[in-house]
């Protein structure tokens, strides 16, 4: 059975502090769960591992990390724009969202970039 293509991302980039890492890990976890449950095709998290770059502007210097920071680069893929808002309607729904209080969150949501994008090139 061949997988279903995205049309459609929802795109993070935020900062945490390392020692929160395994924090954030878990209710990153129970969040792909709900979101893949309600019909998200795909749901990523990914630690920032090589911030050093040379070429263009590293996220380390547009997220203004400290030394005890590092950078999560994240994505949740949909069928359509459309699709992303009945999934995410269900998923603010959901009880086990309730978990999730804004004010213990393992990150600071004033730092957190956020964005839909339509998929320009897929292959």
């Amino acid at each position: 059975m061949e997988k279903e293509k995205a049309h459609y991302v929802d795109g993070f980039v935020l900062v945490i502090r390392k020692g929160k890492i395994d924090a954030y890990r878990r209710m990153a976890q129970m969040a792909g769960k709900i979101w893949r449950e309600h019909g998200a095709l795909e749901f990523r998290e990914c630690i920032g591992d090589d911030l050093a770059v040379k070429m263009g502007v590293p996220f380390s210097r547009v997220m203004k990390i400290k030394r005890n920071e590092t950078v999560v680069f994240s994505w949740i893929t949909y069928k359509s724009r459309a699709h992303r808002d009945k999934v995410n309607a269900k998923v603010m729904k959901d009880l086990r969202m309730g978990d999730m209080d804004p004010k213990s969150m393992p990150f600071d949501l004033k730092r957190m970039a956020y964005g839909g994008f339509k998929i320009l090139v897929d292959g």
